[in-house]
């Protein structure tokens, strides 16, 4: 029995995804960094048995009324863990913010500054005074009635609506309405409407395009179709809708992301014309702090705002708004992120920055006593970054918290008091703690390939620069932080573009496009998700599913019941569990607590009926077959050559270690862009591509990087043109070119510092990056 006052976290038999009955005693109160190589079970050990089984304690003492509010993870597989205090996680969410989430939104400092305004604002004379709620564009007390608080309004003109006047409407001058049938139909009506759908368009009257492009009205016309002398086609009533409308109702209603896209193409967006994109009504945007609207003082970078808030006499009640505002913003700045500005909309920030945001307002909280879980805290930043947030984490440990970072940065690794290490591979080849302890005895564990990296790291090969096969210019780039920026990136090279977080790498390389001179084929590699449900999986985004579903179609078995190629997708009815209709889960009600998740009573998680899973090939069902690693996978389908390619190239990006069935819901961003890259791969290569990706290596281990290095460089050997977003040192190093953004971030970046081979910008004066470049052996 161990005391209560235990200073060591104690796991016994944990089992959670691949972990083998794990055993690890973690001091309290440390920086203690769980390492191993990707899909080794780090993350299983901290986030899914460490933070669930201290989130699952803290829920018991929760009522059973409140606890039914609150999404909560299932008990962890695990014996026993004792000595664990409460638990903080800070994952690197892959959920989709949305546009009215922002900067101030996200650290609580927007409700500081609508306070500060609202209590110590000045009014206009005679002006009520507003309550808070009145400063924000969220809330129907504060939102512009026009653009509803979003500062935009979109709108549609005729010259967005018709591109071409010289075509008819029935040649499609309108390009915005639809295509195929729906698209005829419109035409069709206007016909039997009376106007004339073959004369260009330029040459109808005014009023007709206005009435045709703009009406609200929706007259039902009986429409005589022109017969085709194939088929017979009846007459039927028709309901006009004029391309504005369209094109609005499908930009705000549409599910389907393509066709809000191509809509979007047709609409202008400008600023608000009764805001002037502040957003907000007109009593909150007449009142002013320091001469300033409250839509002015968002749009400051946070260093910027702190030194306008720190200037000029205030009265009592301001100084104490303004005290609690810039103890806010400090460690947000201290964390490198003094560029952004309180409106900054959250779904243009990047994972790595919105944690950061997010461990910023976890500084402010003064808890103490409990473990922080971090998931790659430093995930795209830049190393000059990395030095702050050690920095902050320190400051965390040393208010009384433990803080447990799972973490393939060696600098943080290099920085922690323990080092838990699992290994030795992936999938079920890792799951074992290799070594628990102070870092510098990882040396001595010979299997773990976090301690090759760390201690004795292989010099990179010599290998000969290439010669370029000319160049693409883009530019002049004026878009964020950009200020008509121009670049040339050569081609037929690996090109690394580095910077500081915020320095506009991102904005520089979204402006690579199909239609510039000297791109051919693009491909750009996103860390987007996959798929946003549990019936999206590696097999099925890959096209390896449908391999999969011809092979057991073909079985004797198969054939003999009749069962085709349907029968054996989890995604229809036929061959599915109608129970949990192909989900593997069922959802459990329970009165006064939360729905749960249990395991389908019917398949027991297998998603297909009894009969379906009665068809073996080669010994196993679909459901096991579904189940096995990548890397089982392509022992398995070896003499498939459909099935081998894609699981070859799965290999080579280092994802052996994923199942076939991993829903998409479990895939981190790294994963899904490595998956992305995998599908490109397996692809004929036609001509030459220009490959675009934005920080592969992120949620890499240094052995990971090596593995999809490999393919990167062989990518280039084929005659290709590869750019990359990268802060990894080694990967910039082992590059043809680089080009260097900054110096800073936001206003003071957005401009190319030095552009080169790596050891001409590691001798670039004023760039911050130079220096780590430097530190790495050039070639």
């Amino acid at each position: 029995m161990h005391s209560p006052h235990d200073p060591y976290v104690r796991v016994r038999g944990a089992r959670e995804h691949n972990l083998k009955g794990v055993d690890v005693d973690i001091p309290r109160d440390v920086l203690a960094v769980f390492t191993g190589v990707s899909g080794s079970g780090k993350s299983s050990l901290a986030f899914g048995t460490i933070y669930a089984e201290a989130q699952r304690r803290y829920f018991e003492s929760v009522a059973p009324y409140a606890r039914r509010l609150i999404h909560q993870v299932g008990a962890p597989k695990v014996g026993e863990i004792s000595g664990l205090p409460p638990a903080v996680s800070l994952q690197q969410r892959r959920s989709a913010p949305t546009s009215r989430s922002s900067v101030g939104t996200v650290t609580n400092l927007s409700n500081s500054l609508r306070m500060l305004f609202s209590r110590a604002g000045d009014y206009p004379p005679g002006a009520e005074r507003l309550d808070s709620d009145a400063f924000s564009p969220n809330t129907a007390a504060g939102a512009c009635p026009e653009c509803h608080g979003l500062g935009r309004v979109h709108r549609a003109t005729e010259e967005s609506l018709v591109p071409d006047p010289s075509l008819s409407v029935r040649d499609g001058a309108i390009a915005a309405w639809p295509g195929a049938w729906q698209g005829k139909n419109l035409r069709d009506i206007l016909d039997a409407l009376g106007h004339d759908v073959d004369r260009p368009w330029r040459e109808l009257p005014a009023e007709q395009r206005e009435w045709i492009l703009f009406t609200d009205e929706q007259p039902v016309v009986t429409v005589h179709p022109v017969r085709d002398a194939d088929r017979i086609q009846r007459p039927y009533q028709g309901t006009y809708m004029s391309a504005r409308r369209y094109v609005l109702k499908t930009f705000s209603d549409s599910k389907s992301p393509a066709l809000r896209a191509r809509a979007e193409r047709f609409l202008t967006s400008a600023p608000c014309p009764v805001c002037g994109g502040g957003r907000l009504r007109p009593e909150a945007l007449a009142v002013t702090f320091g001469g300033r609207t409250i839509a002015e003082l968002a749009a400051l970078p946070l260093t910027g705002l702190a030194a306008l808030l720190d200037g000029g006499p205030a009265s009592e009640t301001a100084r104490v708004l303004i005290e609690d505002l810039t103890s806010r913003i400090a460690p947000v700045v201290e964390l490198g992120l003094g560029y952004l500005s309180l409106d900054r909309a959250t779904p243009t920030l990047s994972a790595g920055e919105l944690q950061r945001l997010r461990l910023a307002t976890q500084l402010r909280s003064g808890l103490f006593g409990v473990v922080y879980v971090l998931d790659e805290p430093s995930a795209g930043l830049h190393p000059a970054d990395t030095e702050a947030l050690l920095t902050v984490l320190d400051r965390l440990k040393a208010a009384g918290n433990s803080v447990f970072v799972v973490e393939h940065h060696l600098d943080v690794v290099r920085g922690a008091d323990w080092l838990v290490d699992v290994g030795p591979g992936a999938g079920e080849h890792g799951g074992e703690v290799l070594h628990s302890g102070p870092v510098a005895e990882l040396a001595g564990v010979a299997e773990s390939a976090t301690a090759r990296c760390l201690f004795a790291p292989e010099p990179a090969p010599p290998r000969e620069l290439r010669s370029t096969k000319g160049s693409l210019k883009i530019g002049p780039v004026t878009r964020h932080n950009l200020r008509a920026v121009t670049a040339e990136f050569p081609l037929g090279v690996l090109t690394a573009v580095t910077g500081v977080s915020g320095s506009g790498k991102s904005t520089l390389i979204g402006a690579i496009t199909e239609e510039l001179d000297g791109v051919g084929r693009l491909v750009s590699v996103d860390q987007k998700p996959i798929g946003r449900t549990p019936r999206s999986n590696l097999a099925t985004y890959t096209g390896l599913f449908d391999v999969v579903r011809k092979v057991f179609a073909a079985t004797g078995e198969a054939r003999e019941r009749g069962y085709g190629v349907g029968r054996f997708s989890f995604n229809v009815a036929g061959g599915r569990c109608e129970t949990c209709q192909g989900e593997g889960f069922v959802s459990v009600e329970l009165l006064f607590l939360p729905s749960t998740y249990a395991p389908c009573p019917d398949c027991g998680g297998a998603r297909y009926n009894p009969e379906t899973l009665d068809v073996p090939y080669r010994g196993r069902n679909i459901a096991e077959v579904l189940d096995l690693t990548v890397e089982s996978a392509a022992a398995f389908f070896a003499d498939t050559p459909a099935a081998a390619r894609s699981l070859g190239t799965l290999l080579d990006v280092g994802l052996g270690y994923l199942r076939l069935g991993q829903p998409a819901t479990e895939l981190s961003g790294g994963e899904a862009q490595r998956i992305k890259l995998a599908s490109e791969l397996q692809r004929g290569r036609r001509g030459h591509t220009l490959y675009v990706l934005d920080e592969p290596t992120t949620g890499l281990h240094p052995a990971d990087v090596e593995v999809l290095m490999r393919q990167l460089h062989g990518l280039v050997d084929a005659g290709h043109t590869v750019v990359v977003v990268e802060h990894d040192m080694t990967v910039v190093a082992g590059a043809d070119w680089v080009i260097d953004l900054g110096p800073g971030g936001g206003d003071r970046g957005g401009r190319i510092v030095a552009a080169g081979l790596p050891a001409e910008v590691a001798r670039a004066a004023d760039s911050v990056t130079a220096p780590y470049l430097a530190a790495r052996s050039l070639p």
